[in-house]
This record gives structure tokens, C-alpha cells and sequence, in this order.
């Protein structure tokens, strides 16, 4: 019996968890539960699941130091998972990691603890999680050596194909994404492809592969979920129709896999599967963020820090949508660049990157 302790118990990821925990009742447990802001909806999770639960601007730190659990979901949104995740590593719990932000930030530090407490990290994210599949052998954990390169998929957004002006683009048009149901930042992200950016800088801290090995192709099925490349020229995918249960559920069962009463893939019905290069031109972002990588330090976290404000300005009006890319640059070029060795940095990197992206004017 694994015990899970939820980390933004009530939002799309936390109750996916949810669902993966009710289908393995023998299997896994819930330890306890933390919320924000959610506290309903949160106290029925722990008399449903007999847990702990843990509300308000703490809760997430509260749970782990209070909790005793074999695996902590950081489900969380944005930086406000990192310190979660850094009490956890020192409690020496094992972390399924679902915010992006996380390694985005602080990916360099984050692992440097992992490693010297001999934590795990797996990952959460779909196409993360498709690489670490793709990436276990018989014995475990595959090397590194003979990897070449990795591949993430991306749909593309609602905006892979038109309009051919986006700077007129709404809130609503932003959230309405093709393939996913998925919280307002995150959605937006996937729209300008920062997402996509960000999950370069996961993986490169995931899985110790350089930034410039690691590239983003467009699949707007959504089924292949990502690829690895060896260095023998064979690739390996992993493919399943779109469901964040199923990495859920092996970031909970791993090394081990536990059968789910869940649609399965018809190769057939597909008929097709589309791959193609995405534009930087349209969605600059992920420049963006590969300028921020080659900068090293703390720039990543300013930049993490400028698109939240970003993304909030626009869902506010406060600024257009061609305007998210614009401010991000404008912050990562602006902010101090301090070594990436202590959450205080990161902090300060943080709010260096929020003031200025505050402060922005179009």
C-alpha cells in the first residue's frame, strides 16, 4: 500500500489523482490532502478518503512536514510548489511532479538536493512521462549514454492554424484548447507554446540531457505523447489517447504497471498521425525560453516569475495576447542573473521577474 499525499488536492491533476486512488483501493492510499483555497470540496476528499486535510497559503508546506507519506503529488500552481517539493526532498519522500514550474525555476537546485537525498523525482506531465517510459529497461532506469535526443510532442493550441493576426485574440479564445481541460494559466501557456518551452527546461533537469539535444515537433492529435531518440538511429514513443490519469497512475505504480478500465488505443480509427515543425516566428515563446536556458542562473525563474503576470495581465485586459511573449523577453533581459543555488535566490530572482513584469508597458 503506497501512501500519496496530494499537493492541490482539488484542481484538474489533484482529482485525476483522485480517480487513479479510488480505482486501486489495495494499491495506494491517501495520506493527506492540501488546498489553497478549496476547503469543501477538500474536507469531502478526507472524510471520502479518511486523510488529513490542509487549507490556506501554507497548506502545501503544513501537509509535508506533518505528513508521513511515501510519495508526495506536487500538483500545485506555479512557484508555490517549490518549497513543498524542496521539504519534501529533505524528509527524503519520493515527489510525482506536476508543476512545471518547479524545474522550471529551480530546476538545477531541485535536482542537486534530489540527488544528494536520494529522492526520486517522476514525472507527471504527459510527455515527461512518455519520455521516462520510454527511457526504463529491464533492469530499472536506462542510461544516458546512448540517448541522442528527445522529443516532445506539442498539439499546438487553438492557435496553430489561424487567426493569421493574434494580436486580437481573446481570454476566451485563449482558453478554449482543442484537446485538454486544463486550469487558465496552463491553458494560455499551451496557446503560446511557453509551455512547450517550459517542458524543455524540465526535461533537461529530468533526465540530465542539454537543452540543445532536446526538441518540440507539433502533433495535434495528441497521442503520441513524446519520443526518444538513440544513438543508433531506433526511436521510441509511447502512445495512448489523451487521459492525465494514465501518467498519474504510473508515477503512483512505478516501476510497476496496474491494469485501468480505460479507452483504449484503436490504431485503426486514427487513420493518421500529423507531425510537423512549429513556427517560432508565430509562437516566439519558445525562443524565448531557449535564450533564458543558454543565460543559466536565475533567469529561468525571472522568466517563470514575467509570464504568470504576463498571463494575468492578459486574462485581466490589461495587455493583448502578442503582448505575453513581448513582456516575457522584455523581464528575462532585465532581471540579475544570480546563481541558481539556494531557494533565497530564486525567490529574489522571483520577485525581480513579478515587479518588472508589473511594471511593463506595452
Amino acid at each position: 500500500m503506497r501512501r500519496i499525499l496530494i499537493l492541490g488536492a482539488t484542481g484538474s491533476i489533484g482529482t485525476s489523482a483522485c480517480d487513479v486512488v479510488r480505482s486501486h483501493p489495495s494499491d495506494f492510499c491517501i495520506a493527506g490532502l492540501a488546498v489553497r483555497s478549496s476547503r469543501e470540496k477538500a474536507e469531502a476528499l478526507g472524510r471520502e478518503f479518511d486523510a488529513p486535510v490542509f487549507c490556506g497559503e501554507d497548506a502545501a508546506e503544513r501537509a509535508v512536514r506533518e505528513t508521513d507519506a511515501d510519495l508526495v503529488l506536487v500538483s500545485t500552481v506555479g512557484l508555490s510548489g517549490l518549497a513543498p517539493t524542496l521539504a519534501a526532498i529533505e524528509k527524503g519522500m519520493d515527489v510525482a511532479l506536476a508543476t512545471k514550474e518547479v524545474l522550471v525555476a529551480a530546476g538545477e537546485l531541485v535536482c542537486a538536493r534530489a540527488k544528494a537525498q536520494g529522492v526520486k523525482i517522476v514525472p507527471v506531465d504527459s510527455e515527461h512521462s512518455a519520455i521516462f517510459q520510454c527511457l526504463q529497461d529491464g533492469a530499472g532506469w536506462r542510461g544516458r549514454g546512448d540517448v541522442a535526443r528527445l522529443i516532445l510532442t506539442a498539439s499546438g493550441g487553438p492557435f496553430l492554424d489561424g487567426p493569421a493576426d493574434l494580436s486580437a485574440v481573446t481570454p476566451a479564445q485563449a482558453l478554449d484548447h482543442p484537446r485538454w481541460k486544463m486550469g487558465p494559466k496552463v491553458t494560455v501557456d499551451s496557446s503560446t507554446m511557453m509551455n512547450k518551452g517550459f517542458e524543455i527546461l524540465e526535461a533537461r533537469w529530468l533526465f540530465d540531457i542539454p537543452a540543445d539535444r532536446i526538441d518540440v515537433v507539433v502533433h495535434p492529435e495528441s497521442i503520441v505523447h513524446s519520443l526518444v531518440e538513440f544513438a543508433d538511429g531506433a526511436t521510441l514513443a509511447q502512445l495512448s489517447p489523451p487521459d492525465m490519469r494514465v501518467p498519474i497512475q504510473y508515477a503512483f505504480s512505478w516501476p510497476a504497471r496496474l491494469p485501468a478500465e480505460r479507452r483504449r488505443l484503436d490504431l485503426p480509427a486514427l487513420a493518421s498521425l500529423t507531425f510537423r515543425a512549429p513556427d517560432e516566428t508565430r509562437f516566439p515563446c519558445l525562443r524565448i525560453v531557449k535564450d533564458a536556458a543558454r543565460a543559466g542562473g536565475t533567469k529561468t525563474a525571472a522568466l517563470s516569475a514575467a509570464d504568470e503576470i504576463a498571463v494575468a495581465r492578459f486574462l485581466a485586459g490589461e495587455i493583448r495576447y502578442t503582448d505575453i511573449s513581448r513582456l516575457v523577453a522584455a523581464v528575462v533581459d532585465a532581471a540579475p542573473s544570480l546563481p541558481c543555488d539556494s531557494l533565497e535566490n530564486i525567490l529574489v530572482a522571483d520577485a525581480a521577474g513579478r515587479k518588472l513584469a508589473q511594471e511593463w508597458k506595452s
